[in-house]
């Protein structure tokens, strides 16, 4: 279940995340940080280390269904049938906890999570038995919810409408009907405007380096090591004696020739969704 005050470890999203994760449906780190950009602003957690949410009160009627809860929720104004009868608040997470104490799974259900605002009751399109092991894992990493999402736009089918930039087809299926509404299709496409013209952080050729190498892609193999468990004393973007030793017990524990050198093999290992 999802920890106390819904504050994890809030691990934020790595460079190498990014590219990672794209690879899974054929996109580059554009495609995702467009996405990214739109639903969060690109990030997942708030100000206080807590997942982004928004609880949605007409989502939250429809959880309830007929009876005494739904009764109770509208009378505090917590629940009510048709989206837009109510301005929301700055912070979403009061109201989350008196749902909660309404009825928890439905409070769940009824609130968008995470790096990619997915709706609590669509857990199981993203890859989790539960809604509280969806926000569990979102409270620990941003990596969690990147994944998510991924998972989602697969099982929602809506990969290759992102591979072939169909803004407006891709926003239907991720964010409904009143898409154009709220204009998510040319959001969309002005952010992957402003990331194409942003180099990537992460090459995609996965150059080698080895000691004395320097640059993003040093940082991205230090952020990777780290959060796999080998220890690179830092993330500085310097290939140096600390990082060897890290990249070497890696190699070693993936089975692969322990020369200290990243090269295409150990990037593939380390790139490895895990």
């Amino acid at each position: 279940m999802y920890p106390a005050g819904f504050k994890g470890r809030a691990q934020r999203l790595t460079d190498i995340d990014v590219a990672r994760v794209g690879r899974i449906i054929g996109v580059g780190e554009d495609e995702i940080r467009a996405v990214i950009e739109v639903e969060t602003s690109g990030g997942g957690f708030d100000s206080q280390g807590r997942p982004k949410m928004l609880f949605e009160p007409h989502v939250f009627w429809r959880e309830l269904g007929p009876g005494q809860k739904r009764t109770a929720a509208e009378a505090s104004g917590l629940a009510y049938q048709r989206w837009g009868s109510a301005p929301y608040p700055k912070d979403s997470y009061p109201r989350l906890a008196l749902a909660i104490k309404i009825d928890a799974n439905a409070a769940l259900r009824s609130a968008s999570w995470g790096l990619g605002q997915i709706m609590g009751f669509n857990h199981r399109a993203a890859g989790y038995a539960t809604p509280g092991d969806m926000v569990e894992a979102f409270c620990a990493s941003e990596a969690a919810g990147l994944e998510a999402m991924i998972s989602f736009i697969i099982s929602e089918g809506l990969d290759d409408e992102l591979r072939r930039h169909d803004w407006a087809a891709f926003a239907r299926g991720y964010n409904g009907a009143g898409y154009v509404t709220h204009g998510y299709h040319t959001k969309l496409k002005a952010a992957f405007k402003r990331w194409q013209a942003i180099p990537d952080a992460f090459a995609p050729a996965c150059p080698k380096i080895g000691l004395g190498s320097r640059g993003a892609a040093v940082r991205a193999a230090q952020e990777r090591l780290t959060t796999l468990g080998f220890d690179a004393k830092g993330i500085d973007a310097i290939f140096g004696a600390n990082t060897y030793a890290a990249v070497r017990a890696f190699q070693k524990s993936a089975g692969l020739v322990q020369d200290g050198i990243i090269g295409p093999k150990t990037w593939a290992a380390l790139t490895k969704e895990t």
